[in-house]
């Protein structure tokens, strides 16, 4: 179980923002980690099964799920983790299953034409997590669960921009079709050693969507305090670090692995938390 753990806490320290601060309380930290640890066991499913398995394999935790919903014990370590999450923090089942749902999808869908189509993919992959988070901190409402939506596609559309040549070796694209066409870009530029112009302007044209959306949505760093805020604002500064790497780099997302800047992390972190302004409070914080 030591081992897992520490497995778990390496995987999260290689994440673009801090899954579960040390800031944080260690309550919110365990269960900012089980949440995190049933999100990446999907996700392993999803990638790194043999592709006969994954499908069978992804049922098996639905089922496993559904035991631990059901008052019964689950099987996989990942949701054996979640029992003491789900009981005290009032979480619903329907995030944990629509992140199954996005890599069951991941088995057949391989290509998005368009951004809007890619959008709803991060209804299921993405956004589902910044419900979690929200549950875990006792703060959804509506309105703060729609901004972030917005934070959390932002973040996955900025982690898609990393991963290109990751993401095309494994049988997918997550660059809207539509948008590569547009740019003279054939999708076999994602495979190559450098980067092409072509694939360059289309990772920069989806980061600079994924900055609006992330300016749009930080937003709900206001409608927060306390602990809430420190790790929510963790995660929006995450995102704008990243996308400064990005820049930075030229969007030469294959020829070098492009990581945010610690430092620039922190002072995007420390921003947010000292200046985001205080959106109508009843608003956000009504059901």
């Amino acid at each position: 179980m030591r081992s897992h753990s520490r497995q778990l806490a390496e995987k999260a320290r290689r994440e673009n923002f801090p899954v579960a601060s040390r800031l944080l309380p260690r309550r919110h930290r365990e269960h900012l980690m089980a949440v995190y640890g049933f999100a990446r066991t999907i996700d392993d499913l999803g990638d790194d099964a043999h592709p006969d398995d994954r499908l069978r394999l992804l049922d098996e935790a639905e089922a496993d799920l559904a035991r631990l919903y059901g008052g019964h014990p689950p099987r996989l370590r990942a949701i054996q983790a979640l029992a003491r999450t789900v009981r005290e923090c009032s979480i619903p089942a329907d995030p944990f299953h629509r992140l199954i749902e996005a890599n069951r999808r991941d088995q057949t869908v391989a290509r998005y034409e368009t951004f809007e189509d890619l959008l709803g993919y991060c209804e299921l992959s993405a956004n589902p997590v910044g419900h979690l988070v929200l549950y875990v901190f006792g703060e959804v409402s509506d309105p703060r669960l729609a901004l972030s939506d917005q934070v959390c596609s932002a973040l996955q559309v900025i982690e898609h921009c990393q991963d290109v040549g990751e993401d095309y070796r494994r049988g997918r694209v997550y660059l809207p079709a539509r948008d590569l066409r547009r740019a003279g870009c054939p999708t076999g530029h994602l495979a190559a050693a450098a980067t092409s112009p072509q694939l360059r302007e289309v990772v920069a044209a989806q980061a600079a969507r994924a900055g609006t959306m992330l300016a749009e949505g930080e937003t709900i760093v206001a409608s927060l305090s306390g602990f809430a805020r420190a790790a929510v604002s963790g995660y929006v500064a995450g995102g704008h670090a990243t996308l400064a790497a990005l820049e930075g780099a030229g969007y030469d997302v294959l020829g070098r692995a492009v990581r945010p800047r610690r430092a620039r992390l922190v002072r995007a972190w420390a921003r947010l938390l000292m200046t985001a302004r205080s959106p109508d409070m009843r608003r956000l914080s009504s059901a």
